[in-house]
């Protein structure tokens, strides 16, 4: 019987120049993180990767913290489906975190500008 498909090339680790040897990169990392856990005052080494603009209203920013909650409250649960025992509980519980963070996010949305027909929630906290 002939085979239709032929045989997958061999992999060999030359092929991928663009791939980091991660043991390179966890030397290089290792230090940077090392020094931000004993002292952190040190200025975060990537902050300058991800930056949100100073002028941007807490409104905005609560619910771009929603919607990134609520993205990964889907994604842990659609990796809890897949894993079982003891790692299926702790994708179980990020997803749970997730959604606490979520909620609490919402509700502080919900005090700086209430739904429709809600009453503002007085603040609780003691002056």
């Amino acid at each position: 019987m002939k085979k239709i498909t032929p045989n997958p090339p061999d992999a060999s680790p030359d092929l991928a120049p663009d791939t980091p040897e991660l043991s390179r990169l966890s030397d290089v990392t290792e230090p940077l993180v090392s020094a931000r856990l004993r002292n952190p005052r040190l200025p975060d080494p990537v902050s300058h990767v991800f930056t949100i603009l100073p002028d941007i209203d807490t409104p905005s920013l609560l619910a771009h913290a929603c919607e990134t909650l609520a993205s990964l409250n889907v994604m842990s649960t659609d990796l809890a489906c897949e894993l079982e025992s003891s790692r299926r509980n702790v994708a179980l519980a990020i997803q749970q975190l997730a959604v606490v963070a979520e909620l609490l996010v919402n509700r502080a949305l919900d005090n700086l500008d209430p739904p429709d027909g809600l009453p503002e929630i007085p603040s609780t906290s003691q002056p």
